[in-house]
């Protein structure tokens, strides 16, 4: 039995440690690329849900606004110069800046 042991251990013929890089592998990959894009998905998911009339946005085609009526799917942005009022999916909406974040920066 213990001949039988240090043969496989000399082989590396074990089967177990033919299965940990594997394991070990998926779980470098889960924590170094899947875990990360998640907690990003939520943070954005949570802002887009916090949206309010008077939020300064950017949208993802660059487009710079303030929200001036909520939709289920779609938020109005009143755009300058000309202060054009344009309807936009709130999936396009990337960052936001509150009306208090730019009353404490002036």
């Amino acid at each position: 039995m213990m001949n039988a042991y240090l043969s496989a251990l000399q082989t590396g013929s074990m089967p177990g440690l033919s299965l940990l890089l594997p394991v070990l592998i998926i779980a470098v990959f889960w924590f170094v690329l899947i875990m990360p894009q998640q907690r990003k998905q939520k943070k954005w998911q949570a802002m887009l849900g916090e949206l309010k009339t008077g939020d300064k946005v950017v949208t993802s085609g660059g487009l710079h606004g303030i929200i001036v009526a909520l939709k289920d799917d779609y938020v109005h942005l009143r755009v300058p110069p000309d202060n054009l009022r344009l309807e936009v999916t709130r999936g396009s909406i990337v960052s936001v800046t509150t009306q208090d974040d730019v009353a404490t920066t002036k």
